[in-house]
């Protein structure tokens, strides 16, 4: 039997991207009060990312490789996290609609064994969206898909209308930025394709 991993995350669209490099990782969301003021968005994700990682694996024992992640939209400095209202995501996206934004995610993997150093890192795409109306916002947020997501908005959803371009990586923006995941686990000997 190869690496057990485990992600410390609910979420469903990082349980995908894992699933589509072809790790299986069983889901233990973190239980942690997430707490990261004061810092950059580049510091807060790798911060709160190890948070989540290391809470999961002080639950889980030394047998599985933890993932955590964490993910924030920033624009002109300003941090969105998720929206805590219909109102709140109709005054995020106003601001993201005719700019440009950063996505940043945060990534720590907690490797297993009694040591259990770990690798934090964080990956940065620029978004560019198109001008929006205000009745075209106003229907995104009545959709509901907003709601659970930072920024506000869920590229892999029906926002992909409204998405001018990227400048990286685009699995960053849905949540989790498997490339560099990928060669990180491949470096730390926790993960090949075609191995285990």
């Amino acid at each position: 039997m190869g690496q057990q991993f485990v992600l410390a995350s609910a979420s469903p669209r990082r349980r995908q991207l894992l699933e589509q490099i072809g790790i299986e990782a069983k889901i233990v969301p973190s239980s942690i009060e997430e707490r990261a003021e004061g810092l950059g968005p580049e510091e807060m994700v790798m911060e709160l990312s190890r948070q989540k990682a290391e809470d999961v694996a002080a639950k889980i024992g030394e047998d599985a490789a933890v993932i955590g992640a964490d993910t924030v939209v920033a624009i002109k400095g300003r941090i969105l996290g998720k929206p805590s209202d219909p109102q709140g995501a109709a005054e995020m996206l106003s601001l993201l609609q005719g700019e440009v934004h950063q996505v940043y995610t945060g990534v720590t993997i907690v490797p297993p064994g009694p040591d259990r150093g770990r690798v934090t890192f964080f990956e940065q795409t620029d978004v560019s969206v198109y001008p929006m109306t205000e009745a075209e916002i106003l229907a995104y947020v009545e959709s509901g898909e907003p709601m659970d997501k930072a920024g506000a908005y869920g590229i892999q959803g029906r926002f992909a209308a409204h998405i001018r371009g990227i400048r990286g990586d685009y699995n960053n923006v849905v949540g989790l930025p498997v490339g560099r995941l990928y060669q990180d686990l491949k470096a730390m000997g926790l993960y090949e394709e075609g191995k285990g």
